[in-house]
């Protein structure tokens, strides 16, 4: 097996130079492309002939931003797997990296040991969770069993409630949207997080996204 081909796309020098010499450490990994902005990353991209396997994607960038970089990816190169890089732990941010497409989140004090993990696990099983991501969902066995079942055991209102979490809404939001008080929605967050065996709104969008309940 060849090695796995990367691309840098980050407006901070140092940083993106830093990334690349964490990464030429490994002998399985090989930085082929270092861009300061989606814009030129996309440029190049669609001038290449030989594409990366992995984007490590920072977030907050001029021209265009991480989100908007990653949801063109998405369209236009299917096969590229992003994982974000941010200094942000933000919930909704991360929503909207993960709703652009993206294949993990990683904060950018990780160790190299994680960063390698993350592009490995990317590059073979197509997703990264780390705890932040809501580790819980990696350990669902017997899916199709646990999906059957729980098809049965949410009610409509709770689906609904799930698919207004993936939004942008907040929950008092929410709770307008439903016309139902926030009381209400705290009680269907709740119940919620026990049957999808999530702790978090962010383990609710991954769990919705990954198994299309919205």
């Amino acid at each position: 097996m060849g090695t796995i081909k990367i691309a840098i796309v980050d407006d901070h020098k140092l940083v993106s130079k830093a990334l690349e010499n964490m990464i030429s450490f490994n002998p399985n990994f090989e930085v082929i492309m270092n861009c300061f902005n989606g814009q030129d990353f996309l440029d190049e991209l669609r001038a290449k002939k030989t594409y990366p396997d992995v984007v490590l994607m920072d977030i907050n960038m001029p021209i265009k931003n991480g989100i908007e970089t990653t949801a063109e990816i998405s369209k236009e190169f299917p096969n590229l797997k992003v994982i974000a890089l941010t200094m942000e732990d933000n919930e909704s941010t991360i929503i909207k990296m993960l709703k652009a497409g993206a294949k993990g989140y990683l904060l950018k004090d990780m160790s190299p040991d994680i960063l390698f993990d993350a592009i490995n696990i990317v590059h073979k099983k197509g997703i990264f969770y780390t705890d932040l991501l809501t580790q819980s969902l990696l350990k669902i066995k017997t899916e199709e069993k646990f999906m059957n079942s729980l098809n049965d055991t949410l009610k409509d209102r709770e689906l609904e409630f799930i698919k207004l979490a993936c939004s942008e809404l907040t929950y008092r939001e929410i709770a307008d949207q439903m016309f139902l008080s926030p009381r209400t929605i705290d009680g269907y967050r709740d119940s919620v997080f026990i049957k999808l065996n999530v702790k978090t709104r962010v383990g609710i969008v991954l769990f919705a996204i990954k198994h299309n309940l919205y």
